[in-house]
Order: C-alpha cells, then sequence, then structure tokens
C-alpha cells in the first residue's frame, strides 16, 4: 500500500488519528509505504513514481489532495484500487460516496470494503478533475483561500471569502458545445460536475446523480440584468424554486466551452489554469475506489 497524506488537511486532524489509521492497515496484511506531502504537486508525483508497484493506494487530505492521487494514478499503466480518508474543510466528493467522516471509520472501509467504479474527468487531455471543473463568479475563493484560513475556520472560510466576491462578478462571452445542443451567451458561472454536493451544498446539484454513468451535469448562469435577477437565481438553485430564465442545466459525456478572452477555470478546488478553450471528457469507471456496502 501506497499511503498519501496531508497532514495540513482540515484543521490537521490526521495528527490525532495516525497511529489508529496505520494499525488497522497493518492490521490487515498490508505493507505501507508512507508518504507525508511536501506541497502542491507532490501527491501526483509520488503515485507517477511508486503507484505501478502498489496494490493499493491510499490518500487522506482534501479535495486537493484527492485530485493529485487520482491525476497521478490515470498516467500508470495499470490502475491500482483506491482508498480515501477524507480531512479537508468540505470533502463534497467524500460525501457523494458516503464515505464516513471519523478516520478510523474511513480506514475500516478501506480494509473491508468493496471497490465501485467513478467517471473521471479529463481537462483539456492534459488535466484532471474528480467531482468538479468551474469558471467565474465565486469560483476563486476555493484556491484563494489560505490554507491557515480554512483551518481555523472550516467551511466558513469559503463562505466569509464568497460575499467579498459578490461585487466583483463579471460576465464573460463563451460558447458551448455539447452533444445535444449549442449556446452562445455572456455567463456568470458554469460548472461540470459528478457529485451531488457543492461547496458543501446539496441544493446546487440533482441529487439523482449517478457517479459512475459516464456523464457529467451540468450548471451555466447567464448574466443577470438587475441585481432582483440574480436574487431570483440564487433562490432557484438553493430553494428549488420555479424554473429561472437565467439557469441552464443538462447532462453530458462530454463538453467544449470557448470564450472571447482567457478564463479562470477552478479543478476539484484548485486553480485549473487560465483558457480560451476548454474539452472536457467523461472516462467512465476510470477509478475503482474502496467504500463501505
Amino acid at each position: 500500500m501506497l499511503f498519501v497524506f496531508n497532514p495540513r488537511s482540515g484543521r490537521e486532524q490526521i495528527k490525532g488519528h495516525l497511529m489508529e489509521i496505520l494499525d488497522i492497515f497493518t492490521g490487515a496484511g498490508y505493507d505501507i509505504h508512507v508518504h507525508v506531502t511536501q506541497g502542491q504537486g507532490d501527491a501526483a508525483a509520488v503515485v507517477r513514481r511508486l503507484g505501478r508497484r502498489m496494490g493499493l493506494i491510499v490518500c487522506s487530505g482534501g479535495d486537493g489532495t484527492l485530485n493529485e492521487v487520482i491525476s497521478g494514478m490515470m498516467e500508470l499503466p495499470r490502475t491500482p484500487l483506491l482508498g480515501y480518508i477524507p480531512a479537508g474543510s468540505t470533502n463534497d466528493f467524500a460525501a457523494s460516496l458516503k464515505i464516513p467522516k471519523r478516520m478510523g471509520r474511513a480506514a475500516e472501509a478501506v480494509v473491508k470494503g468493496r471497490p465501485f467504479p467513478i467517471d473521471i474527468g479529463t481537462f483539456c487531455e492534459d488535466r484532471y478533475f474528480v467531482y468538479i471543473a468551474a469558471f467565474g463568479a465565486f469560483t476563486e475563493v476555493s484556491y484563494q483561500t489560505s490554507q491557515d484560513k480554512k483551518n481555523r475556520l472550516g467551511h466558513q472560510a469559503y463562505m466569509l471569502e464568497g460575499l467579498k466576491s459578490l461585487s466583483a462578478i463579471r460576465p464573460c462571452h463563451m460558447r458551448v458545445e455539447w452533444e445535444k445542443g449549442s449556446l452562445e451567451e455572456d455567463f456568470v458561472f458554469g460548472m461540470v460536475t459528478n457529485t451531488v454536493s457543492v461547496g458543501g451544498f446539496k441544493g446546487l446539484v440533482n441529487q439523482s446523480v449517478a457517479l459512475n454513468d459516464g456523464v457529467f451535469e451540468v450548471l451555466l448562469i447567464r448574466m443577470p440584468r438587475t441585481p432582483v435577477d440574480l436574487s431570483n437565481i440564487v433562490s432557484y438553485m438553493f430553494l428549488k424554486e420555479e424554473p429561472n430564465e437565467y439557469v441552464y442545466k443538462f447532462k453530458t459525456s462530454s463538453i467544449r466551452i470557448e470564450s472571447e478572452g482567457s478564463v479562470d477555470w477552478v479543478l476539484d478546488g484548485e486553480f485549473g489554469g487560465s483558457r480560451t478553450r476548454v474539452d472536457i471528457t467523461n472516462k467512465r469507471e476510470r477509478i475503482r475506489i474502496l467504500r463501505e456496502q
């Protein structure tokens, strides 16, 4: 087993559980190679370097650490099983998979669970995402919020930073193409997801989501004309009110988004680069993750 963990995620909570986790893994008969991440990109690098010799790779950290581990796994000639012990501030994907929040129970789920296949997204053919690729209003919050602030405030950190960016909403003219249609509008926000929870909120995506059906859920919001329209959009998204003329929702296995200027993207809570054209494709059931049955 390769056990990769981010020691700073989620108020550094793994410090109080590390011995319990290692005891569970050792008791299950695993020969464990432990790697403590040293910085951004390190988790993906160690998985690429050592992953081909492993039968199981276990990740502990937040959504960004999970993204790195899976990105490294996607480049291996043979894909090992994946285990996940969530330790971040929000842990959207763990919630979608119903992985236990308590670290000891999550470790038990790794050694006693069964493999569950999940879809993975390719982003511009050189990056990957596990559960969300997004642009526009509020998306910069996740990667501009410092780890220290996340650790102090937890989920509240995202909300505080989000409020600061309300006045900075700017539209971007885009053309969007997918298998069954196309749009050309001024958009303020968009996300391509494979999750039942985004930023800790379950109301943002359809709760009938399947994580291994080969399609993504897409949500796009065009520029509202007035502050009242913006308020109505928020009500629609969170309170499930009547359909809103500014919100587009659909499912697709691939999508292309082109913009007149460079647009910043976020992949699983981390900066995904600034692009004028994005091609996203669903790789169905590409990774098998261990979870309770």
